[in-house]
């Protein structure tokens, strides 16, 4: 058996990070209220990384594990929004009262040794 390349390790440690900003991120939104209705919600045109709602209002959050806040603003470019959005439609037309519901789009930074930072609006979506 061949032992682990640089390459899978660096890419096993930047899966683990990853997981471990989206609880962070998810426990942050608990406190400010909202209740956590999915984690890494696959969708068969990509993965929208926590879905959260406060009353009717969803955010449809983005998580980014980045040294600075403007790294993880910019880690989320168009093709990305497009495949998110793209993951929310999919999402919210399975929901019952998706009639009722706003949807918005967010970002989730997470910083060295700061709380997660919360973007709200972090990009205009079709809705």
């Amino acid at each position: 058996m061949r032992p682990p390349s640089d390459a899978s390790e660096k890419r096993r440690r930047g899966f683990r990070k990853g997981h471990r900003g989206e609880r962070l991120a998810a426990w942050a939104l608990r406190l400010k209220g909202y209740r956590i209705l999915a984690v890494r919600h696959r969708t068969k045109r990509g993965e929208i990384d926590l879905i959260a709602r406060r009353g009717d209002l969803v955010a449809i959050v983005e998580v980014k594990v980045r040294g600075t806040l403007t790294e993880a603003m910019d880690a989320v470019g168009p093709e990305a929004q497009r495949r998110i959005e793209a993951a929310a439609d999919l999402w919210l037309a399975r929901q019952r009262d998706h009639a009722r519901l706003s949807l918005r789009f967010d970002i989730i930074a997470i910083l060295p040794w700061r709380w997660p930072v919360h973007v709200p609006h972090a990009w205009q979506g079709r809705y």
